[in-house]
């Protein structure tokens, strides 16, 4: 059974900073790519960033580049989101995503697993 597990989020002031942890299992950990997405009150989900295993290029959407940065521990089939300067339009719930078949990395339906997400709350 695939189980993805989110951890890390939590409550900051504008311009702190958090780091999301992702933790897969039950799938070979370099055959997929993890993706994070968010999705705020009333609005859909979007991707976020996403490493994509083929290139290990990482894929960052506008809103976000420059400010996080996505990585992995393969020994411990984890990936994070580090999150800087952080601003209250990042509020969300923040979910991981594994997908066998990615190709842009920030499509909803790119990705066959997901994870229950975790709350970030940025205060301004």
């Amino acid at each position: 059974e695939v189980q993805l597990v989110e951890s890390g989020g939590g409550f900051v002031q504008a311009g702190g900073s958090l780091r999301l942890s992702c933790a897969a299992s039950g799938l070979t950990f370099d055959d997929y790519a993890i993706g994070w997405f968010r999705q705020a009150p009333g609005k859909e989900r979007e991707g976020v960033s996403c490493m994509i295993r083929t290139d290990g290029i990482p894929v960052y959407s506008d809103s976000v580049k420059g400010r996080f940065t996505i990585s992995s521990d393969n020994a411990k089939n984890t990936v994070y989101l580090e999150m800087n300067s952080l601003k209250p339009e990042d509020t969300a719930i923040y979910f991981c995503a594994a997908g066998g078949t990615v190709i842009t990395g920030l499509e909803v339906h790119e990705y066959n697993y997901w994870g229950q997400g975790t709350q970030v709350t940025v205060s301004s």
